[in-house]
């Protein structure tokens, strides 16, 4: 977005002291020029604010790596194994289809539950299977990501992760969240975006309506109206999320591709079935 010009030098810096693997950055203005960055550096200037999704979709098709890692301008690494050990876990595997990453706080503060994609969060610091990633700390097999058809442009942002996550696994591939594989990045609240509320409903209809068959579709919409209306309790955050909400019914969500009952089956194996 342009507005973190030595956060991004620090998170390319990150990138380019990775040992043991060949590594390629490119950088996306999202909307936004670019400082001057190493010469190393592939740029793309978007002529506005795509969102988040089409702006990582840009990135990709200027890249050629055959395993993406997405990396958010605030956010960096620490450990120079990092990229050999993604490197590693993808050749030993030809069925991880993504990584999503530990999130740890800089000033040594606790993990946040928020970045652990599993219902049971139980310890940030044991890995295990699951069904979804976080975009910002993930990387995936560009096989997969072609295959799940990339993240959905139209999302702008929210879900877009959980949307290309299930047309992984619906292509035969397995997810994992890797605690070993860790990115810093400060706290935050994901209500710190204006349109939070609104799109987060909007984009968890439009998620169903493109991947769930009907009978989990109902369920899925009919637990988070549920869980949203007993969590939030305010109408300051539940008129936008139900103005979203509708939305997501009036408004074209793209390609519907249901996935099949028994890739359905397999996330409720790996602990989250697809109704919440």
């Amino acid at each position: 977005m342009g507005n973190r010009p030595a956060e991004l030098r620090r998170a390319i810096a990150s990138v380019f002291d990775q040992e043991g693997v060949d590594i390629e950055v490119v950088v996306v203005g999202n909307g936004a020029d670019l400082p001057e960055l190493d010469e190393r550096v592939v740029t793309v200037r978007l002529p506005e604010n795509v969102g988040i999704p089409a702006g990582r979709n840009a990135g990709v098709r200027a890249s050629s790596g055959d395993v993406i890692l997405f990396l958010d301008d605030d956010g960096w690494y620490r450990s120079r194994d990092l990229g050999r050990h993604v490197h590693d876990r993808f050749a030993a595997d030809p069925s991880l289809g993504a990584l999503s990453f530990r999130i740890a706080d800089p000033d040594g503060g606790p993990d946040q539950r928020r970045h652990v994609p599993r219902l049971r969060v139980g310890d940030p610091g044991r890995s295990s299977r699951v069904t979804t990633f976080l975009g910002g700390a993930s990387a995936i097999r560009r096989t997969a990501f072609e295959r799940g058809g990339g993240l959905p442009d139209r999302f702008f942002y929210a879900h877009e992760e959980t949307d290309l996550a299930w047309r992984i696994l619906d292509a035969g591939f397995h997810i994992e969240y890797d605690a070993e594989a860790v990115m810093y990045h400060p706290a935050t609240s994901p209500t710190r975006h204006a349109d939070f509320y609104r799109l987060n409903a909007r984009n968890r209809v439009w998620l169903a309506r493109r991947n769930l068959p009907w009978p989990l579709a109902v369920l899925y919409l009919a637990v988070w109206v549920t869980l949203t209306v007993l969590r939030e309790r305010s109408a300051t955050a539940l008129r936008p999320w139900f103005a979203g909400f509708r939305e997501g019914w009036r408004t074209d969500p793209g390609q519907r591709r249901p996935i099949r009952w028994s890739t359905a089956w397999r996330m409720t194996l790996d602990g989250r079935p697809p109704i919440i």
